[in-house]
């Protein structure tokens, strides 16, 4: 059996150790301490704009909680991008909340403003108005920044920005992450840089960081006993794993270069046969390329690029399954044009690790090439 190739596998720099050495010898093994704060600048000083951050347990935990210092609560909608992970989306089952999923449009994959438009007159007409947005920046792409923020703020709904998959992209020069009342990152082991698991919240408020900080450490009151007036979560980031996010963010440029060089090699090998296609970035968009991704012509060609890659002991993945078809969500309003359905049977996810060798590359690429030969 050739010698495993994986999707998106973590990818240490050599100082993450240094980090992680330093919360044990100076016995700060909790969610707290020197590493968390200084992991927290380091992504700040990334993403500039006014950004302020919160380290956090998951991004999971920070849609939560993002959700949360928005208002939204039970009985309340929030409109989503149905062509995303699904976490995007549970938190809003946590809140008691319900779901409305708007499809994607073609230039990015993302957010289509034109049916988020239609949905947020539908629901105000039909029910109330729509408490917050989640708009995602998928595979590293970032969505129609302006286009959503001009609804967003016509109706005065706010725009939590899921930038999960997109540390390292931007949007007209600003990184992505700053663009919402509030964003969120990941750091699970897949992304493109990790602490093992972790994500964060990003506001340009530094209230909502301190409120999230607040609820993410059980929401105790100042007080010298335990004492609790709101209800709280043990969402914080340990030290620990702090450490290993200080380690990353040091070679975050060159994550972002490696995945990015990976897209290249792909289309510049791939690009000029008829069956494959790849998504440009559009004017203003600079994507990290988080996960490279092909456009096949059919289901069936999907399939089997995707099994003969397998066979040969290399991890591919469709595409996302769009929320709206997923079990536990099908039954929530949508509005949808068929294009992330489209996209979920043709696409596939390439390996992009940011650790993958040539020789790697030239594997999986050959092995396409003799599919669609």
């Amino acid at each position: 059996m050739p010698t495993k190739i994986w999707l998106s596998s973590p990818h240490m720099g050599g100082a993450e150790q240094k980090y992680v050495a330093e919360a044990f010898d100076t016995n700060w093994i909790a969610p707290l301490g020197p590493n968390v704060n200084a992991f927290e600048k380091a992504i700040e000083e990334n993403l500039g704009n006014g950004a302020h951050v919160a380290a956090l347990s998951s991004g999971t935990g920070a849609i939560h909680l993002g959700l949360e210092l928005l208002g939204v609560g039970a009985g309340d909608e929030v409109l989503c991008q149905s062509f995303t992970f699904s976490a995007s989306a549970n938190p809003i089952l946590y809140l008691g909340a319900k779901p409305v999923f708007v499809d994607s449009e073609a230039d990015t994959w993302n957010m289509s403003p034109v049916l988020l438009r239609e949905a947020i007159v539908h629901r105000i007409k039909n029910y109330k108005k729509p408490k917050a947005i989640i708009a995602v920046h998928l595979y590293g792409m970032p969505y129609k920044v302006d286009e959503i923020r001009e609804i967003a703020d016509e109706f005065e709904i706010p725009v939590l920005e899921d930038s999960a998959e997109a540390l390292g992209s931007t949007y007209k020069g600003d990184r992505c992450g700053t663009f919402g009342d509030i964003g969120i990152l990941s750091f699970n082991g897949n992304k493109i840089i990790t602490t093992s698991g972790g994500g964060a919240l990003v506001s340009k408020n530094k209230t909502y960081k301190e409120k999230a900080v607040f609820l993410a450490t059980q929401a105790r009151d100042d007080a010298p006993h335990y004492q609790h007036s709101h209800v709280g979560y043990n969402y914080r980031m340990s030290n620990v794993l702090a450490g290993i996010g200080r380690g990353q963010m040091e070679v975050l440029a060159d994550r972002v270069a490696a995945r990015r060089a990976n897209h290249a090699f792909y289309f510049d090998a791939l690009n000029g046969h008829k069956k494959i296609t790849f998504l440009p970035e559009p004017d203003g968009c600079f994507s990290n390329r988080w996960l490279s991704c092909i456009l096949t012509p059919s289901y069936e060609m999907r399939e089997k690029i995707r099994t003969t890659l397998l066979e040969e002991n290399i991890e591919s993945r469709p595409l996302w399954k769009p929320l709206h078809l997923q079990p536990i969500f099908n039954d929530y309003e949508q509005f949808m044009d068929g294009t992330s359905e489209t996209l979920f049977e043709r696409g596939l996810c390439l390996p992009s690790g940011s650790n993958l060798t040539t020789e790697d590359l030239e594997r999986v690429v050959s092995n396409i090439k003799n599919v669609i030969a």
